[in-house]
């Protein structure tokens, strides 16, 4: 018979957590304002029908709801000023929009003065989905996404708060539940002493994640050994990794330490390691093992490294050598930008900032002298909202590059060279009849293992770009939990 104080199933932690997972609705979030540029990055839940306007409600009205933007962060994260404040600015009505949840869609009805573009497209009345841009003309960009009503509490990081909407000591920016899932995810990694792979598709930001492992490990006092490993000479890989002693290959060579060496009580990165065929990844077995044995070139004796290796790769893990990538026990997936788009907007102020660092021309020409925000054309904001990445931050840096050397105002502008470059999503403003619905697509990623290069080319979509798309819309997870696994 039992004891009388077991616990019943629905009463155990993990069933418990499983069953009161957050509340998810659809999301605004402010993408660009021409009087509030402070405020991009805030967000509203629409969880019932409301309004969205200028101010605060009339004083004699005390049944509509109205969408108030806030600033978002995981519990014990400082937000300072402007959380839950209402909307100011003098170019959108009192009540300009009415909006109503229908399933995954939102109905949105233009009833204020100021004119209302769904995906480019101007309309006054639209269903709009995540993925989808709202813009008020010469006022407002909102982007459509679907996040939890609140963020979940941190495990591990606990850096002091940084600037709302910038990049924080790490270097990484953005406020959606991914940044902030990735900014716990490395700390979590760091605080441990297993060795890591990085996985990330091209341009994800696998670097800035090495670094920020090693920044917040027990061995940031010693500087980062980096190294792409695509770059080994052909024929001299042991000799850049282990080194050689002195007088090896010729006389009068000097002693080398080799990369092995040099990170002795640090850490090592090696970006790239997909590139290093399985039999030189062999070569790196015993170093990472505990006793952290390795011998130089030209040296019989056995001498130790208490190096902790960062590895990062765009393939799979499971085209690493078996026993190296089991070595490798710690693993962070680095998200793809279409499955954080809201921190697009972020990001786009971040670079532009950078760019302009040290130039004073630039800042002269592109920033408000007052409050130092980048002065950005909406609809160069909404078009890369909608662009489909396939190089992600690398991408993105370099179409900001595109758009800052060839606007000829005093804005960073849409120009016809960084249109040309663009492939946008959401050409209408109702959902295509050819597009697969919420059944297929699981249908699909359950027939292809969960790998979504294949599942995306069983629906007949361009790229698993809009599939992660539509599994963000669907709230269906990656099974894999790594972007890359899909054949980056």
């Amino acid at each position: 018979m039992a004891d009388e104080t077991t616990m019943q199933e629905g009463e155990l932690p993990w069933v418990k957590a499983r069953a009161h997972a957050p509340r998810s609705a659809p999301t605004f979030v402010i993408a660009w304002s021409l009087e509030e540029p402070s405020r991009v990055g805030e967000i509203a839940s629409v969880t019932r029908e409301s309004v969205m306007g200028r101010g605060g409600p009339p004083s004699d009205d005390t049944t509509t709801t109205r969408l108030v933007f806030r600033r978002a962060r995981p519990p014990g994260i400082d937000v300072r000023s402007s959380a839950g404040e209402p909307l100011g600015g003098s170019r959108i009505s009192r009540v300009q929009l009415r909006v109503r949840p229908d399933g995954d869609e939102l109905v949105v009805e233009n009833v204020g003065r100021c004119t209302m573009q769904v995906n480019g497209v101007e309309t006054n009345d639209a269903r709009v989905r995540p993925g989808d841009t709202i813009t008020l003309r010469n006022a407002l960009v909102i982007a459509v996404t679907r996040r939890t009503l609140t963020l979940p509490q941190l495990r591990a990081y606990d850096a002091p708060a940084h600037p709302f909407g910038r990049a924080d000591k790490l270097g990484i920016v953005g406020e959606s539940p991914a940044a902030w899932a990735l900014r716990d995810d490395l700390a979590f990694v760091a605080k441990s002493k297993l060795h890591v792979l990085v996985l990330g598709e091209s341009g994800t930001g696998k670097e800035l994640a090495a670094r920020a492992i090693h920044a917040m490990s027990e061995r940031a006092s010693k500087a980062l050994v980096a190294r792409n490993a695509a770059t080994f000479p052909e024929g001299l890989v042991d000799a850049e990794l282990f080194g050689s002693a002195k007088g090896y290959p010729n006389a009068g060579s000097p002693e080398r330490p080799g990369l092995v060496g040099e990170a002795d009580g640090s850490t090592l990165f090696l970006d790239e390691i997909g590139e290093l065929p399985e039999r030189l990844q062999a070569h790196l077995l015993r170093v990472l093992d505990a006793g952290g044995e390795y011998q130089r070139l030209g040296e019989s004796r056995t001498m130790r490294s208490d190096l902790r290796l960062v590895a990062a790769t765009n393939r799979s893990a499971a085209d690493l050598k078996h026993d190296f990538a089991a070595r490798l026990a710690a693993r962070v997936s680095l998200p793809p930008l279409a499955t954080r788009t809201e921190d697009v907007p972020l990001l786009v102020g971040h670079i532009v900032r950078k760019l302009a660092e040290g130039t004073p021309a630039l800042r002269d020409r592109f920033f408000e002298p007052t409050t130092s925000e980048p002065r950005l054309d909406p609809d160069l904001v909404e078009r890369l909202l909608r662009h489909t990445f396939t190089h992600h931050l690398r991408e993105l840096e370099r179409l900001l590059f595109l758009a800052v050397s060839t606007s000829r105002g005093a804005f960073v502008e849409l120009t016809r060279e960084v249109e040309a470059e663009l492939r946008t999503q959401g050409a209408t403003t109702s959902a295509s009849t050819d597009e697969p619905d919420e059944e297929r697509v699981r249908a699909a990623l359950g027939d292809a293992g969960g790998n979504v290069t294949r599942a995306a080319r069983a629906l007949g979509l361009k790229n698993r770009f809009a599939l992660y798309r539509l599994m963000k819309r669907f709230g269906i997870e990656d099974d894999e939990g790594d972007p890359s696994a899909s054949g980056a």
